[in-house]
């Protein structure tokens, strides 16, 4: 068990935020400086904010409640260890979207036009003083590649990314298949209308011309495009990853290219054996360079550890249940347990015993983790101390503080 922090206002000590990246000020300028410190060297932190920096063998220190992810994927943080330490996992999904749907996009039209050879040919010519014109008309043929127009376009993945990709493809006159067994609502209402329902991968293979990923990396995505999948696309068809460079097998593809059977591959995550290699622009994870994403995926961090900290709410968390719960008592228990049998009915009967009411609860559960919020009408702290310690030793608990 790990024992519980109270973060009352009216308060004077200063509650700490770590930043082991540099963060934009954008976000950080969220946290009220009366109440919050940040900065890479503070001591004790109630919570973090981390972009790139890898985590796995960094020991967290008891005090911290909770690690925000300025960004999409978390696989620079050790999400199930967080979970049993009682540390939720924040990610910003969506916050970048935009940007790396700018670059999917130019990346579809290099990948194309054979874009990034012509312009390296064209530096050879260099010196070459009147003869440059005559030269350029000579050989540009080389560089012949297809308008995008017309063209069939697989979307595997309708996340916030997937969704903006695919609704620029179909505004550039584009025939869209999407593929997402988990399709969510809110994506749902904001796909294009026009975007074709593919019922399986093997749709996508089949039809498209180009197919572009925007899946999370698991063990089950890991290496989906390989020489299996490929053999089931259509001859010359062009693939561009801006997801994770793992979701491709960089053996099969390179194959696939020298086959010919691949014509390009563009791809935000370059490796040895991929950059230089005929057929394939390597990018150099550009997807959320952008001033405006990174500010955006601060901001948000930044938001998402605040209404943790000070309410208990759970947003956009990977390792544990979203929920959320106005607050309607003069004090709020938050627990984070483990989701077996008779945890809730426990909590409850420790506060019943203490005679006090509770105004408001809220469970969920994820997987192995459940997530109690119960506000309460009692305003003695030593009463409320004395309930929150008889729940820290319930074996099933992992986390418990009042707010």
């Amino acid at each position: 068990m790990i024992c519980g922090i109270a973060v009352r206002f009216g308060r004077t000590t200063m509650l700490n935020i770590k930043t082991y990246n540099k963060i934009s000020p954008i976000g950080l300028d969220e946290f009220d400086k009366t109440a919050y410190t940040c900065g890479d060297d503070v001591e004790q932190p109630v919570g973090a904010i981390v972009r790139s920096a890898a985590l796995h063998d960094v020991e967290f220190p008891k005090s911290l409640l909770a690690i925000a992810r300025a960004g999409a994927g978390t696989n620079n943080i050790p999400v199930d260890r967080c979970a049993n330490e009682g540390i939720v996992v924040f990610n910003t999904p969506g916050a970048n979207a935009n940007a790396v749907k700018e670059l999917v996009i130019a990346g579809l039209l290099i990948g194309s036009r054979r874009v990034i050879p012509a312009i390296n040919w064209a530096l050879t010519l260099k010196g070459k003083g009147d003869e440059v014109g005559k030269m350029v008309e000579k050989g540009k043929g080389a560089f012949v590649g297809p308008e995008i127009k017309g063209k069939s376009i697989g979307v595997i993945g309708l996340g916030a990314i997937g969704v903006l990709v695919a609704n620029a493809a179909n505004s550039l006159g584009m025939k869209v298949y999407g593929y997402d067994p988990y399709l969510s609502v809110n994506s749902a209402w904001n796909l294009t209308h026009n975007a074709i329902h593919a019922m399986d991968l093997k749709d996508i293979y089949e039809k498209c011309d180009y197919i572009t990923v925007h899946v999370p990396l698991t063990p089950e995505t890991k290496g989906f495009i390989n020489s299996e999948s490929i053999a089931m696309m259509k001859d010359g068809v062009r693939i561009l990853n801006f997801a994770r460079g793992d979701l491709v097998d960089s053996a099969d593809m390179l194959a696939a290219l020298d086959g010919g059977k691949v014509a390009a591959y563009v791809t935000d995550f370059p490796s040895d054996e991929l950059i230089g290699a005929d057929g394939v622009v390597c990018i150099p994870h550009l997807g959320a360079s952008t001033p405006e994403s990174e500010d955006n995926c601060a901001k948000m961090a930044a938001e998402e550890l605040i209404d943790y900290i000070e309410n208990g709410n759970i947003t956009n968390s990977v390792n544990m249940p979203n929920i959320s719960m106005p607050k309607s008592g003069d004090a709020r228990i938050c627990v984070i347990h483990k989701n077996v049998p008779a945890v809730i009915n426990k909590i409850s009967g420790v506060i019943s015993e203490a005679n006090i009411n509770i105004s408001n609860m809220l469970n969920k559960s994820r997987k192995d983790f459940a997530y109690t919020m119960l506000d309460m009408d009692e305003k003695d702290s030593g009463k409320i101390e004395a309930i929150r310690k008889a729940i820290d030793e319930m074996p099933e608990v992992i986390r418990v503080r009042v707010i």
